[in-house]
């Protein structure tokens, strides 16, 4: 088998804003395992929160991913291998890269779309939640309106702003330009302790069905604590990268936010879904700002979740691949070989 991999910039139709950064674009990996005519295809994305770059990416692919793939004469049992056994050194997502590139591989190969390889009887679809970043409750408003006209029914809203009202206000846009809409709230770990329990109530009278991570990361057990008395669902994001952190976590908090570039792709992932099942700690899946290729091992299992979030090809000024649709509120696992994504015409806007 032959690893190969290139890199590119992925642009963001407009800057996003959370309480902790603004993002314009993000750099991706495109990773392609090539065996016997055919390939399969994968994407990691660098991450500065979980030190990622462009180029420790490729580093861990020469260094470490292309001996070990060396060593196996067929793609279904380094895929095999790769579940029970991967190689040590391997950033998560990385190896959630190289777990997508040998699912779509394989699948190809078996003439199956990977749903079905992961046990699906149907191809997955769900509504995805659209993000609206910290902006004016006037655009908030506008951005929401528009987006319900498309089809979208959950609107994920960016909190955190140093004055809470603002907080308030944009989601009080929302609520008006969209009223039939689910409302998930994310602040990114940008509020206090106090701020939280003084702050949810009156998001929930507003709506809002979630929130995710309020509080900054390192602290679970105070997150467990607010769960526990906050008036609506509290889902562990920043406190849930690793698998150890989301075990940790089980039945302690209403859920948990997977990302399948932090807990090392699909069967990872759904290692943990079994894991948690009759914990009372229910799944969103979601994800970086990336491309179609990276979020479509995901969609292979979406169904697994209460909550979805995978709306980061959305957010692209051109996604450079297609497959998971999306653009009318609703992503959907392609019915075709592998993970069903392939590149897109060049000029198709976002």
């Amino acid at each position: 088998m032959r690893l190969t991999w290139r890199t590119a910039r992925l642009e963001l139709a407009e800057p996003l804003r959370i309480s902790r950064s603004v993002t314009a674009s993000r750099d991706a990996v495109w990773v392609t395992i090539e065996h016997e005519g055919g390939y399969g295809s994968g994407e990691a994305l660098g991450s500065p929160r979980l030190g990622l770059s462009a180029s420790t990416i490729v580093a861990a692919l020469e260094s470490v991913a292309r001996p070990w793939l060396a060593r196996f004469a067929e793609p279904e049992s380094a895929s095999a291998l790769l579940d029970t056994a991967a190689p040590d050194g391997l950033p998560a997502g990385v190896l959630a890269a190289l777990d997508a590139a040998l699912w779509d591989l394989v699948g190809k190969r078996a003439d199956r779309p990977v749903h079905r390889l992961l046990g699906a009887d149907r191809a997955p679809a769900a509504a995805t939640a659209r993000t609206i970043g910290i902006v004016e409750p006037e655009r908030a408003g506008t951005q929401a309106g528009r987006l319900a006209a498309l089809g979208f029914t959950v609107l994920k809203i960016k909190a955190g702003s140093p004055d809470p009202v603002h907080d308030l206000d944009r989601v009080a846009a929302v609520r008006a330009a969209a009223p039939h809409a689910r409302l998930l709230l994310d602040p990114n770990g940008g509020w206090t302790e106090a701020r939280t329990l003084d702050l949810l109530p009156r998001f929930a009278a507003l709506g809002v069905e979630a929130v995710e991570q309020p509080i900054a990361p390192g602290r679970p057990d105070l997150l467990a604590r607010i769960a526990r008395h906050a008036p609506i669902p509290v889902i562990a994001d920043e406190d849930a990268v690793t698998p150890e952190d989301v075990l940790r976590l089980a039945g302690r908090v209403p859920g948990v936010n997977l990302k399948l570039a932090e807990c090392g792709g699909a069967r990872a992932a759904l290692r943990l879904v079994e894991a948690l099942r009759g914990s009372g700690t229910e799944i969103m899946f979601g994800c970086l700002t990336g491309s179609s290729l990276g979020l479509a091992p995901a969609v292979q299992i979406l169904d697994r979740a209460r909550w979805v979030d995978l709306d980061g090809h959305l957010l692209l000024a051109h996604d450079p691949w297609t497959g998971i649709g999306g653009l009318d509120g609703t992503v959907r696992a392609a019915d075709a070989a592998g993970l069903g994504v392939r590149p897109a015409p060049a000029r198709e806007r976002r």
